[in-house]
């Protein structure tokens, strides 16, 4: 019986050595390779979204002023006016009503004879030639939004086309909704074209800009203290080990890039803090994991139990000889 329990036995522990050299020869550890990253150099900027529509910068109704009745009304419905042109006069000899800025004539309420009392409305002007995109901004970026700013503008209907225009306002005041501040820009567009009123429209805003600035991604700067450093790559290294780690001092940044006003020189090599694992393991070729790290223990396969098989290398029930 003895022989019978020694023989299962070995065979319990040939297949599971067999099984065990099996999967080491077959599972080939995996690779970290480090991402790495170029110190560049050129015009950094930092932009701030928004989106709204366009309205007329100028566009309001006209009123009389006196109580008189017309005499003649000098312009027709969608006729262009200039500031300052006549549009109805009075039989008794009052100021006639003028064109308050340049502009198409929308309505036109009044004909001759008709009796005015002051401020009756008896016409709509508007400028469309001068157009402006209204849009909203966060409580945390509106401090850096400033009169006379730059902005880029996309509108929904010319989706290959990009306008210019200004920052010309910004509210002193904001809207609170969903627990969140937001404050109107105002911004005129520069040269709007075929831009028609209540279009919808997308806007950067330019709020900073370095100009031949040395830049990294800004995952690249990481922090010590107080102190900020990026990992240099060593010339001919293949994994993020075989670094140093150099103090640097930074400027501006956007979501993407930060500035390094000190510490870097254009060219040098940056690791940035994950790695990719090698392609013909993972499928994919980025793992997502974090500080450098590779695989759990140094990059080795572990089998449960902390050692090469379970219960530290031995197979189950082979612990004495009975």
């Amino acid at each position: 019986m003895k022989k019978w329990i020694m023989l299962g036995v070995v065979l319990v522990l040939a297949v599971g050595g067999s099984v065990w050299f099996f999967m080491k020869e077959k599972a080939e550890p995996a690779v970290a390779k480090s991402v790495t990253a170029n110190v560049e150099k050129g015009d950094l900027e930092v932009q701030i979204s928004g989106s709204g529509s366009v309205a007329a910068i100028n566009s309001e109704d006209i009123t009389a002023s006196t109580t008189a009745e017309v005499d003649e009304v000098l312009v027709e419905k969608n006729e262009v006016v200039e500031k300052g042109d006549e549009l109805i006069t009075f039989t008794d000899g009052s100021d006639p009503i003028t064109a308050p800025f340049d502009g198409t004539v929308t309505t036109l309420g009044v004909e001759a004879g008709d009796r005015l009392s002051g401020n009756d409305v008896v016409a709509h002007v508007t400028d469309y030639k001068r157009l402006k995109t209204t849009v909203s901004v966060d409580e945390l970026d509106i401090t850096s939004v400033k009169k006379g700013q730059t902005v880029d503008i996309k509108a929904s209907a010319f989706e290959d086309e990009t306008f210019t225009g200004k920052v010309t306002s910004v509210a002193k005041e904001g809207t609170y909704e969903n627990g969140v501040s937001s404050f109107d820009v105002t911004i005129q567009i520069d040269k709007p074209r075929d831009i028609k009123i209540g279009m919808s429209t997308e806007v950067s805003i330019l709020t900073n800009r370095a100009k031949d600035a040395l830049y990294v991604p800004i995952e690249a700067v990481q922090m010590n203290g107080d102190k900020k450093y990026v990992n240099i790559e060593q010339e001919g290294a293949t994994d993020a080990v075989a670094s140093t780690k150099t103090l640097v001092e930074t400027g501006i940044s956007n979501d993407r890039y930060i500035e390094i006003t000190s510490g870097l020189e254009e060219g040098q090599i940056v690791s940035l803090p994950i790695t990719v694992s090698d392609e013909n393991r993972t499928g994919s070729g980025f793992n997502g994991m974090r500080g450098g790290q590779g695989m759990p223990g140094g990059g080795e396969m572990q089998m449960p139990g902390g050692g090469g098989m379970p219960n530290g290398g031995g197979m189950p029930g082979s612990g004495g000889g009975q």
